[in-house]
């Protein structure tokens, strides 16, 4: 019950305050401390063998550092007052969440489209994207967001609340270190191809039950919101791993036919085109109201999720787990 009720709380207060500016926020001091191992280990490594043990020891460092660093305080507050440390765990797991932030920066580019402001809607686009919005019109900043959206309902919210289940706030804190890893230096290029190869596998394993949980719950979402839910598990079995991600598939093709439209397509980063499976079918052009579909389904599956967690708890605790 006591997990049950941490969950829900988590949840709620991130939906409610999100993450605001002026909390340190734990994701923060994660980067700060990726960056500052980064540059010891490349004072010390500079040969590509030597970056791929490294790469190794990265993850397992700071991961592990963030379900220690968690474990620990939560012990000590727990000494104190049993209240502090159920207060501290609500608290860090609503930080490994971001349905809130998810809602804000997808309505961000919805509403510099409904005015009809594309160069602000493409610098609102590049805040939460890495391809080049510079030159993009407003069906491709639809995609742009409604994918970001799509991709990210595993990333930021099905996938912490999926660890925090299994292991508490420390659990959670570890995969988000994971994922922030993942987005800091999983990268195929010359400069992490060696040090980050082994965070970008460990996120991959990480989200990889996750995002297959996360597409028949898409589905389920289609079916109550009136949508294509039909199409939606077609889409999802045809082009899910048709995505050079092993996970990102199956979140964007459930909402590409949930809502009718085709994602992927040709994007261009840093001035180099880079072509992405189709996702679904063009049945039609992507209007600025198919982002306010891809937050309902988002929103939708993010909170039967948390519900299915907390029930899930209060069995696994009444079978004596």
């Amino acid at each position: 019950m006591k997990l049950a009720v941490i969950l829900l709380a988590a949840y709620v207060l991130d939906r409610i305050i999100g993450d605001p500016r002026s909390i340190p926020h734990p994701v923060v001091l994660m980067g700060k401390m990726i960056t500052a191992i980064e540059r010891l280990i490349r004072r010390f490594c500079s040969q590509p063998r030597a970056l791929k043990v490294a790469g190794v020891l990265l993850p397992l460092l700071v991961a592990g550092g963030a379900w220690g660093v968690t474990a620990v305080i939560l012990l000590l507050l727990s000494r104190l007052a049993p209240w502090l440390a159920w207060a501290a765990e609500v608290w860090l797991i609503s930080t490994t969440i971001a349905s809130k932030g998810l809602k804000d920066a997808g309505m961000a580019v919805y509403a510099e489209l409904r005015k009809g402001n594309i160069p602000a809607a493409r610098t609102a686009l590049g805040m939460i994207v890495g391809r080049d919005t510079t030159k993009l019109e407003s069906p491709d900043i639809v995609r742009g967001t409604v994918e970001t959206v799509a991709e990210n309902i595993v990333d930021a919210i099905i996938s912490p609340l999926f660890f925090a289940l299994l292991g508490g706030a420390p659990l959670a804190m570890a995969y988000r270190a994971v994922n922030t890893l993942d987005s800091m230096v999983g990268y195929k290029n010359d400069k992490y191809r060696n040090l980050g190869w082994a965070s970008a596998r460990l996120d991959d394993v990480a989200n990889y039950i996750p995002a297959r949980l996360t597409a028949p719950l898409l589905v389920l979402c289609a079916w109550l919101l009136r949508l294509d839910w039909r199409s939606s598990w077609r889409i999802v079995r045809r082009d899910a791993r048709l995505h050079p991600s092993p996970n990102s598939g199956f979140p964007e093709s459930a909402v590409a036919g949930a809502i009718g439209v085709r994602l992927g397509g040709e994007n261009v980063y840093h001035g180099v085109a880079s072509f992405r499976a189709y996702m679904g079918d063009p049945l039609r052009i992507m209007e600025p109201e198919d982002i306010l579909l891809a937050s309902r389904l988002m929103l939708r599956s993010s909170a039967i999720f948390v519900c299915l967690c907390a029930v899930a708890a209060i069995l696994w605790h009444g079978m004596g787990g």
